[in-house]
């Protein structure tokens, strides 16, 4: 008897708890919700709590109420100089109007498709306009709020409030760097060759500036030491004349003795000549 009563019993409270869970629904306070009737909007929830919805007619559809993040595709963008930059992006974004969202994107995954699709798209537009240089230099910041303009222009439309876009990364594709480093390595061996060349022709007008230097220096000195050596021969002579003039005996006495000094040497010396020479006057008998 009592077990045919705790089976009706038990199958209606199971009932109960079933037509609950259809019936009411949480909305947490890191979401928000949509409730639907044949995919019509009946009511929007974006506060917490616990929530009432007819059941099997209305469904409910929960969106994310936090900050989002969104790391992007690594796309390829052309900058001012035309050159191939490889970037790397995120973007932080909540969903702002959820009835907006549904009904544009619907599902998250769409959302970010779309987000990328809008960023890929203002990074080209922008950075085309830009050089490497000034994108990696303090106009960076600028150049990302231009680009952050763009996209929470667009993510507006369906119901994406963007609070941030940042490039993490921005360099040249492999290719393009290992062909910059074989082009800055040529540059750099034919700045050394050209600074040789230049080092090997300043030497040689050096070494040619010293060599005349040295030969007009020589030139001179050669000149100023025959105009001595003129000078003290012409002083000489008159010294020597002076001294004839005033001892004629004794300087022809002197004159014959520095003769005999150099023609007598005892190794080499052989002379022809009569004892009555005037050469051997000085020597008398």
């Amino acid at each position: 008897m009592t077990q045919r009563f705790l089976l009706p019993i038990a199958g209606l409270f199971a009932g109960l708890v079933f037509l609950a869970s259809e019936v009411f629904f949480t909305v947490h306070q890191s979401a928000q919700a949509i409730v639907l009737q044949f995919g019509e909007l009946v009511a929007v929830h974006e506060t917490p709590g616990l929530k009432m919805k007819i059941p099997f007619i209305q469904t409910v559809i929960f969106y994310d109420a936090r900050l989002l993040n969104y790391n992007l595709p690594v796309i390829e963008v052309t900058d001012g100089d035309q050159k191939r930059l490889v970037v790397d992006m995120y973007t932080r974004y909540r969903i702002k109007d959820p009835l907006l969202f549904f009904k544009k994107v619907q599902t998250r995954p769409n959302a970010e498709n779309r987000l990328s699709t809008i960023v890929d798209a203002s990074m080209r537009r922008v950075i085309g306009r830009v050089t490497l240089s000034k994108l990696l230099s303090e106009n960076r910041t600028r150049i990302m709020g231009e680009i952050q303009q763009e996209v929470v222009a667009s993510a507006q439309t369906f119901g994406v409030e963007v609070t941030d876009v940042r490039i993490i990364r921005a360099d040249l594709p492999r290719e393009n760097s290992e062909a910059i480093f074989r082009r800055m390595e040529t540059q750099r061996r034919q700045e050394a060759k050209q600074y040789r060349a230049e080092g090997d022709e300043q030497a040689q007008m050096t070494r040619a500036d010293a060599d005349r230097q040295k030969i007009q220096i020589l030139a001179e000195a050669n000149k100023k030491s025959e105009i001595i050596r003129g000078e003290g021969d012409a002083t000489a002579y008159k010294i020597y004349a002076d001294a004839y003039q005033q001892d004629l005996e004794f300087y022809d006495l002197y004159r014959s003795l520095e003769a005999y000094r150099k023609s007598f040497r005892p190794e080499d010396t052989t002379m022809v000549i009569t004892k009555d020479s005037p050469f051997f006057k000085h020597l008398g008998n």
